[in-house]
């Protein structure tokens, strides 16, 4: 039986102003399990952007319980969930996010850079490595991010949020600013990650990327409406 990496029950998110209150998500129960595939899809605005953002620590529920690995981290510190979202989980975003001014290499070491256990210098290079040869970029190591296509680029985000090696890999819309040759490449990555064990949760609006994964959520005005495994297919937006 798959152990249980992560427990959500009864998460809620609220968004307050002086005059609404918004209810991101509502009552949100949810097991992952070591090794799923999961996408996570729905219309605009329905809570599944919010749901990553607290799987992945970003931001903290207003009720319910998240274990993680059999830890309760819905109240930890700012600088306890920093610690935790080094260490275990991976982030690819849609934006890429890296840095200009860095290599290709020392934008994959960058997590290396801010972990609390220390790396020497050949740990280091040699995880850099190993990364990039995961995701076929071995010969871009030294180009900066400018010179590179989108694809690449995305490739290099997934490389560095390997390089850490979490248990866990969070994914925002991958392919939200790639052409589709670029983004079927990216795509079979995760999908070849998660073969070899990575678990993968994966934000996408592609019904046809989303059916990629091995379990479906469609999420509703912040509500899980149904689970699907990859044979049954997802409702649509």
């Amino acid at each position: 039986m798959s152990k249980v990496v992560i427990s959500l029950k009864n998460i809620s998110k609220v968004f307050e102003t002086e005059t609404i209150q918004t209810h991101a998500l509502r009552g949100v129960d949810l097991d992952i399990n070591q090794g799923d595939y999961i996408s996570i899809s729905g219309p605009s605005g329905c809570g599944k952007s919010t749901l990553l953002s607290i799987l992945g620590l970003l931001d903290t529920p207003s009720g319910g319980d998240y274990l993680l690995e059999n830890q309760d981290v819905t109240k930890i510190s700012a600088d306890q969930a920093a610690e935790v979202r080094n260490k275990q989980i991976g982030f690819v975003f849609q934006s890429f996010n890296l840095i200009d001014e860095l290599t290709v290499f020392d934008n994959i070491a960058l997590p290396l850079f801010y972990s609390a256990e220390k790396y020497n210098n050949e740990d280091i290079t040699n995880r850099v490595n190993e990364c990039l040869e995961v995701v076929g970029i071995e010969h871009r190591a030294e180009h900066y991010p400018n010179q590179l296509s989108g694809g690449q680029q995305q490739k290099v985000s997934i490389a560095r949020a390997l390089v850490a090696r979490p248990s866990i890999m969070l994914v925002d819309e991958p392919t939200g600013n790639l052409d589709s040759k670029s983004s079927e490449l990216v795509m079979d990555k995760l999908a070849e990650l998660n073969e070899n064990g990575t678990t993968i949760c994966l934000v996408t609006h592609d019904p046809v990327y989303a059916q990629m994964a091995k379990r479906q959520l469609h999420i509703v005005d912040g509500k899980i409406e149904n689970v699907n495994s990859s044979s049954g297919g997802i409702c649509s937006d």
